[in-house]
């Protein structure tokens, strides 16, 4: 009995000491002068619980927030921290740094007229600034990106133009719209995002211009070459109540289509944080698997 006892109180104390050493530190208010975007940018940085007290390098996720959100988004309302502290401490996912970087309403693209350069502010200035402020494995294979909504749309665009830069990308509720829906849209809801990321005051087929489909997850694949395509392992995953999931659906489908092989899931539930905060712990461990050797 005693002996039984001995065992859970040194699993216990055990399971205690290590949850009180296994929380990341988060770094909010961080600022990167761009001049791409001639302005000051705010991003949030998490890193694992060891980065103080090792001296080794590690990978990266760049995670990107939603429409309207900010860089602390993931934080406040995902508790993105808090997941990859668990997930980490539980050996779910590798040690990895976290970058969530304020994207504003630029759908994290070059809008239109060239007016809004955030993609470029992204692979140019970003991810470089990032990567020579913390010890990071600046190499492709050690570099993911993720992101929700607007952030899934950003991370799929960035994954499908720059494949030579990340090994893995995976897209919660992924902002994507086929070009029916592009059509369909009243006058009214283009005069929103789309007119400032695509274009003001477009009707019907003129919609459709070079730019939308240039930064169209849909057509990007389309039109893609296999080979490029599986330079990168993709992850979708939407809820089947979501509102974008048409969206998701077709991409899925046009990477089948291409023979890419990827993961696609649709759970239970609709666009909002409960399924995110849900999902991230998958969506990591996919992008985790490619810092590994089998």
């Amino acid at each position: 009995m005693k002996r039984a006892i001995l065992t859970v109180f040194i699993l216990f104390f055990t399971k205690v000491c290590f949850a009180q050493i296994s929380h990341g530190i988060v770094k909010e208010g961080l600022t990167l002068d761009s001049k791409i975007l001639g302005k000051e940018v705010r991003y949030t940085i998490y890193l694992p619980f060891d980065y103080e007290t090792s001296n080794r390098y590690y990978p990266v996720v760049y995670l990107l927030h939603g429409y309207t959100d900010n860089d602390m988004g993931w934080i406040q309302f995902g508790e993105a921290n808090l997941i990859a502290d668990k997930a980490i401490a539980e050996r779910e996912i590798p040690s990895m740094i976290i970058a969530m970087p304020d994207g504003g309403l630029s759908w994290y693209i070059n809008n239109f007229d060239g007016s809004v350069r955030y993609e470029d502010f992204f692979v140019e200035e970003f991810i470089p600034h990032v990567e020579s402020q913390f010890r990071i494995r600046a190499e492709k294979r050690y570099r993911g990106i993720a992101g929700l909504s607007m952030g899934g749309y950003g991370t799929l665009v960035q994954l499908l133009h720059h494949p030579d830069l990340f090994s893995a990308g995976a897209a919660l509720s992924a902002a994507i719209y086929t070009n029916e829906e592009f059509l369909e849209m009243s006058e009214e809801r283009w005069a929103g995002w789309p007119s400032w990321v695509f274009g003001k005051e477009l009707i019907g087929e003129a919609r459709l211009t070079e730019h939308l489909l240039e930064n169209s997850p849909i057509a990007l694949v389309k039109k893609a070459d296999p080979k490029v395509l599986r330079q990168v392992r993709i992850y979708l995953d939407c809820g089947d109540d979501d509102y974008l999931t048409v969206g998701n659906a077709m991409f899925h489908i046009a990477l089948k289509e291409k023979e890419i092989r990827h993961e696609y899931r649709v759970r239970d539930g609709a666009h909002r944080w409960s399924y995110w905060r849900s999902g991230l712990v998958d969506a990591l461990k996919f992008i985790g698997v490619s810092f590994h050797q089998p």
